[in-house]
């Protein structure tokens, strides 16, 4: 099954995703607290999908994108992001995410953006 990192400085919402695909086989290969840990990571781990929340300490979401795209620019990345972060998700969107969740989301909108980019890598 496939391979997923999760970078968010929130540990429920690290279990959150979590719990919402480990159940259907999902092999959550790492999580990050941080977008410095996460670039760390995913170059270590090299998963198949990567959850990125926006916003964090030390190295936000989207330098931590930045940063994963110039290595990896085909990677399959969901933004994880609040409503209020328009600006940010258009950001993101240039920068060639996968798909967004939205917080407050629920399990079914974790695995539907997961699915797809893992549908989008076939």
């Amino acid at each position: 099954m496939s391979r997923i990192l999760i970078i968010d400085d929130a540990m429920f919402m690290r279990h959150m995703i979590r719990s919402a695909l480990e159940p259907l086989g999902f092999e959550i290969v790492g999580e990050a607290v941080n977008g410095a840990q996460g670039i760390d990571m995913f170059r270590a781990l090299k998963p198949d999908v990567t959850t990125l929340d926006i916003i964090m300490p030390e190295m936000d979401g989207l330098e931590a994108l930045r940063n994963i795209r110039q290595e990896a620019p085909l990677a399959n990345i969901i933004m994880v992001t609040a409503v209020d972060q328009r600006e940010s998700m258009l950001q993101a969107m240039r920068l060639g995410v996968s798909d967004f969740i939205v917080k407050p989301f629920d399990d079914d909108r974790v695995i539907s953006a997961v699915q797809k980019a893992i549908n989008r890598a076939s």
